[in-house]
């Protein structure tokens, strides 16, 4: 009696009828898996933010340059009125040059929205057309400054501007060297805490007298680590006003 022969594939021929069910099986298994390992690495990602060209945006609000620049708008397209911007140059450059003697000012600002979950961004286009006093002063906003008291924060530094959607992902060791440049370049430093401080987890930095503080944070940025200060709430953005000898490494 003949031994049947068993169905054999090679690559360079053709696919033996007794083995195309349990190809096309395999494969529709294969593509499913696939799907479903993707859906659930990228689930667990954390938001990476809109990206920076989200198109061209203008406000008018109330300016205010310290800890670093900052626009509580009163009225635009894009923005709604009350909502607090956090500004930046082109580049790696913050947005002090441009907002220099508008502090406290009803300024116009034209440029490019950057978002990322509560965090709201504008890079400045460049010179007076990114930022100029606005021609009528009368209009005002009142401004409300909260206290939120003393805390004890844990989670990184990163810098307000690629954190914000402008590079993504914007955080963590890889994003150090940038990072690093940016604040350098007078982007204001934004701490990511690791659990929510009333309703947001982006807390704008600042030194104990509400001033900037980048030389103090350059050696954290992108690393883990504890800190303590007070909370402030400017309009609808947290100011971080840091002690910066509790600054530790958590490994």
């Amino acid at each position: 009696m003949t031994k049947p022969v068993e169905p054999f594939f090679v690559g360079w021929g053709k696919v033996p009828k007794a083995l195309r069910h349990f190809l096309a099986s395999f494969a529709a298994v294969l593509i499913v898996g696939f799907v479903v390992i993707s859906y659930a690495t990228s689930s667990t990602q954390t938001d990476t933010g809109s990206g920076a060209f989200m198109g061209q945006v203008q406000a008018t609000g109330i300016l205010q340059n310290n800890p670093y620049p900052i626009l509580h708008v009163i009225e635009s397209p894009q923005f709604a009125p009350g909502d607090t911007i956090l500004l930046s140059g082109n580049g790696k450059r913050g947005a002090f040059e441009q907002a220099e003697g508008l502090d406290g000012q009803v300024v116009e600002a034209a440029g490019i929205r950057l978002d990322r979950g509560s965090l709201k961004g504008m890079q400045l286009r460049n010179g007076r057309r990114g930022l100029k006093a606005a021609e009528d002063q009368a209009q005002s906003l009142e401004v409300d400054v909260e206290q939120l008291g003393r805390w004890s924060v844990q989670g990184e530094i990163c810098d307000g501007k690629c954190l914000n959607g402008a590079m993504r992902p914007g955080t963590g060791l890889a994003h150090r060297a940038c990072a690093s440049l940016c604040l350098l370049g007078g982007v204001a430093p934004v701490f990511v805490s690791a659990g929510e401080i009333d309703g947001s987890e982006f807390l704008l930095m600042s030194g104990p007298e509400g001033r900037a503080i980048t030389d103090a944070v350059l050696d954290y940025t992108a690393i883990f680590v504890e800190v303590e200060g007070d909370v402030e709430r400017h309009g609808d953005m947290l100011v971080f006003k840091i002690a910066p000898e509790t600054i530790k490494v958590i490994k």
